[in-house]
């Protein structure tokens, strides 16, 4: 069995506000394999790192009276939200920005560093994992999320044009397994396909399904019809774990499902998202201690699924996830 990918979701968003140059550093020093950066778009077209286009929740914007007026609410895939978004900021004023942690009540160590960092782009993400390749003498891939593309595009904003002139700009669009391109939604995916080696990974969820295919559903996509579908354009899957483990109606880990071995079948790896130390993220039997913000047994719950022959993961704690694939002995 070849060893599982660490992908460190957001950089180690478990320590340090999320899509930060010290989030993704810390992660490459802790041993993680690839950095994820979420792309979303400035008004200038710059493909800036978000985890939303909505930024209220990540940065200080509310604190900057002369964006007051910029506040509005606008439907993002069906869902209504109010805020503050990137598409109505140029780059120089996103810069002007600091980070902050999404989830203080979970992570208040990780809110000690609030205000710390700036928004970084695609290309700064790109230069830190070549740093940390050169600091550590591994190779570090990205793997970045193209977020929202329908709704961009019905703003103006073409992401996946952007992101192809950065990939071929940068260097990247013959990377091959060093870039792993992701996306929910189908058409971006698919349209990738043959203008670059890149991994392509078709992300999917419990419920829904994607955005630009009202036809289908997420459930649709995971049945071995639907998997042979996704490995004619893509190479891999991502899926909430619980598609893989489902979880019982007290919060307990369920008898696996055929996913992983429907999808080896297809010819898919399969990427699991995304794990997480705190009770509130774990099943009850990897719970400790009385308070969601206590850490459980992640290093346990990770060797499990490891266990399933899983290709990679993604944690916002890449140090667990390296420390729990060390610990296993079936790696060839």
């Amino acid at each position: 069995m070849t060893q599982p990918a660490v992908i460190a979701h957001r950089g180690c968003s478990g320590e340090r506000p999320e899509h930060t140059r010290s989030a993704y550093e810390r992660a490459i020093d802790q041993g993680a394999d690839y950095i994820e950066p979420d792309l979303v778009m400035s008004r200038d077209g710059h493909l800036v790192v978000r985890h939303e286009n909505e930024i209220g929740e990540t940065t200080d914007v509310a604190n900057h009276p002369h964006f007051t007026d910029r506040r509005r609410k606008q439907v993002i895939d069906g869902r209504t939200v109010q805020g503050w978004f990137t598409e109505d900021f140029t780059l120089e004023e996103l810069k002007s920005l600091r980070a902050r942690e999404r989830l203080p009540e979970l992570r208040p160590q990780s809110a000690g560093f609030d205000g710390q960092d700036t928004i970084l782009t695609f290309a700064e993400v790109v230069e830190i994992a070549r740093a940390g390749a050169a600091r550590t003498g591994r190779s570090i891939g990205v793997a970045p999320e193209l977020k929202h593309p329908s709704h961009l595009a019905a703003a103006g904003l073409d992401i996946e044009a952007a992101f192809l002139r950065e990939i071929h700009r940068l260097e990247l669009a013959q990377a091959g397994r060093e870039l792993i391109v992701q996306c929910f939604e189908v058409g971006p995916l698919q349209r990738l396909a043959g203008r670059t080696n890149a991994l392509l990974l078709q992300l999917m969820d419990t419920a829904g399904g994607p955005i630009d295919r009202p036809d289908i559903t997420y459930a649709d996509m995971a049945t071995p019809q639907g998997l042979a579908d996704i490995a004619r354009y893509a190479g891999m899957i991502g899926v909430n774990t619980r598609m893989v483990v489902p979880w019982d109606n007290a919060g307990h880990s369920m008898a696996p499902t055929s996913l992983v071995t429907d999808a080896h079948a297809a010819g898919l790896e399969v990427v699991l998202w995304t794990l997480r130390a705190e009770n509130h993220f774990l099943p009850a039997e990897r719970r400790r201690g009385d308070t969601a913000a206590a850490h459980g047994d992640l290093d346990g719950y990770i060797r499990a699924l490891y266990a399933l022959g899983v290709d990679a993961v993604f944690s916002d704690f890449p140090a667990i996830a390296v420390q729990a694939r060390a610990s296993q002995s079936a790696w060839n």
